[in-house]
């Protein structure tokens, strides 16, 4: 482990990360780590296109109970960017686990935002021994519920795409017009390469294509929280009714939140989800 730096959160200067990258055999992979490490850890998993920085208005809710581990899935954020290795899902998940692995933590509560969500079920369906619960949030069930875009918001028709292409691609992530969209996860697809970009997305693509994620969760029978902002503009929220086909899953729905409740309102966000995580997150002798 190479440690790179500590780097001062902004929200209100109250914690301090404690930032790595790791050297894994096939890449470096930028960890972050807040709360104490003798505490149950929860890992945060971000969706396509962003970084760890999405979680940060979260952090400081859920650090009194939980070490929580983020990590930037390569071709994101400050992990690497390579050209010649495989950004599917599959290859994502079992990065995240080997990056577990070296931090030493035996037992996690993994949540995933978005496309995260989708590395998160990969996790669990590799390693079943290391993931104890799940928790989704505005993670589209299968490829039938995803809201088509408008035309101009699909993608950048240059790289580096232009602020304005930039702003109508992230519109969609935020349920209201007017919302102003964090600089710095604007930098996060500027940082990105046209080819990360457009592979990434074609690998959740392609793993939702292969079997649809109730279905998936179904088989690994592991206890499952599902966050829904009802105002989501990517996938229909009603969809997130699919997952009661899962035994024992919980959804909660969130009036007047769209695709990133936890950007959007964050304690609101971390309400269901600390009710989640105390009945399911394993304690550290």
């Amino acid at each position: 482990m190479n440690v790179s730096d500590r780097d001062q959160y902004v929200n209100g200067g109250a914690v301090t990360p404690e930032s790595s990258t790791l050297s894994l055999d096939d890449s470096d992979i930028y960890v972050c780590q807040d709360g104490p490490h003798d505490a149950p850890a929860l890992l945060l998993i971000h969706g396509t296109a962003s970084s760890t920085r999405s979680w940060d208005p979260m952090v400081p809710l859920l650090t009194g109970s939980h070490r929580v581990i983020r990590i930037d899935l390569l071709g994101h954020g400050r992990s690497a960017k390579p050209a010649d290795r495989s950004y599917a899902i599959p290859d994502q998940a079992h990065r995240a686990g080997v990056a577990l692995d070296r931090l030493g933590v035996e037992h996690a509560v993994v949540v995933g935002h978005s496309s995260g969500g989708v590395v998160a079920i990969a996790l669990a369906e590799q390693r079943p021994d290391l993931v104890t619960a799940l928790a989704l949030v505005n993670t589209g069930p299968s490829l039938d519920a995803f809201i088509a875009p408008e035309p101009g918001a699909t993608g950048p028709t240059q790289w580096p795409p232009t602020d304005e292409q930039l702003r109508r691609i992230a519109s969609t992530g935020f349920s209201r017009a007017g919302y102003r969209i964090p600089e710095e996860l604007l930098d996060d697809v500027r940082r990105m390469t046209h080819h990360t970009f457009t592979t990434t997305m074609r690998a959740t693509r392609a793993y939702l294509e292969q079997r649809t994620l109730p279905d998936r969760l179904t088989v690994l029978g592991k206890p499952l929280l599902v966050i829904f902002g009802e105002d989501d503009l990517r996938w229909r929220s009603s969809s997130a009714n699919d997952y009661r086909a899962v035994p024992g899953a919980k959804i909660e729905f969130l009036l007047g939140l769209g695709h990133s409740p936890l950007l959007e309102d964050p304690p609101r966000a971390a309400t269901p989800l600390l009710a989640f995580t105390s009945m399911h997150a394993v304690r550290v002798d």
